[in-house]
């Protein structure tokens, strides 16, 4: 028989969220999902009035984490594994997008699913056992014009997960940094910001790009139910992956960026040894 575990995911009314939640449900799992309104309860615990339970947080309420984690422990029961999923994307070139949306965005993407590690670390690391998936993007691992700032949080992410796996590996722990590609979810429509254009020297770089992302949107080749699969395969896994990617196009692209950065590498070498002394 398989084992049953308790997720904490964030952010389970749409994209990622909903589907692992409804597919670990499935499963037999149990789930605490994170919601954004008391209506969004009812919701979410009628997928499964015995299994599925919902907490009203925003993860930027940083002051309020600890407090829900502590909750879920006491009234729900152990956390197997915490997920954090929620997150949004920004549009917008950089020297037209104002610093208050880089901080938006990293007090979301990055700030909000640290703060969920550290309030259910100390649990974890007593019980000794633990798994934390960090939903990141392939745009932390390569970079695309028009997303700095979302690329920049998705690079924060994806370092911390790597850092934390290091220091928790002994003690029990797993840490995932889960990194899809382009998937049939809302990240390129309504759950997307974006900064107002206003600087026509970009617009070459940049509407290529836009055009292309609004073009798919939809009809990209990932299919969220099948990345929930993935994540439950990596959740069961006796050894799970630091790192893995979801979807072909990730694949293709990050191995074609390790590839450029490797040829960089060799392209520089001499400058690069120069500096030893």
């Amino acid at each position: 028989m398989a084992t049953t575990r308790i997720l904490l995911i964030t952010g389970v009314s749409s994209g990622f969220g909903r589907s692992l939640a409804e597919a670990a449900l499935a499963d037999g799992h149990t789930v605490v999902g994170t919601v954004r309104s008391s209506q969004a309860i009812q919701d979410f615990e009628a997928l499964s009035p015995n299994h599925a339970f919902a907490r009203v947080l925003d993860v930027t309420d940083f002051d309020a984490i600890d407090g829900v984690v502590a909750e879920i422990e006491k009234s729900v029961g152990p956390i197997d594994v915490l997920v954090n999923n929620a997150g949004y994307g920004h549009e917008g070139v950089m020297e037209e997008s104002p610093l208050s949306e880089l901080r938006r965005q990293f007090d979301v993407n990055v700030f909000g699913a640290v703060a969920m590690m550290r309030a259910v670390l100390p649990f974890m690391r007593q019980r000794r056992r633990g798994h934390i998936l960090n939903i990141t993007s392939m745009g932390g691992h390569v970079t695309m014009p028009g997303i700095t700032y979302y690329c920049g949080s998705k690079f924060a992410l994806e370092g911390i997960s790597g850092a934390l796996g290091k220091e928790v590996k002994d003690l029990g722990i797993a840490v995932t940094a889960v990194a899809p590609g382009s998937f049939r979810t809302d990240w390129a429509g309504r759950s997307m910001t974006r900064t107002p254009r206003s600087i026509a020297d970009y617009d070459a770089v940049f509407d290529p790009v836009r055009k292309a992302r609004e073009e798919r949107s939809g009809k990209q080749l990932g299919d969220p139910q099948k990345a929930a699969r993935a994540m439950l395969a990596v959740i069961a896994s006796d050894h799970p992956p630091a790192h893995l990617l979801l979807g072909s196009d990730a694949l293709k692209l990050v191995r074609r960026n390790w590839s450029s950065l490797n040829d960089e590498i060799d392209a520089w070498e001499t400058t690069t040894l120069s500096t030893d002394g």
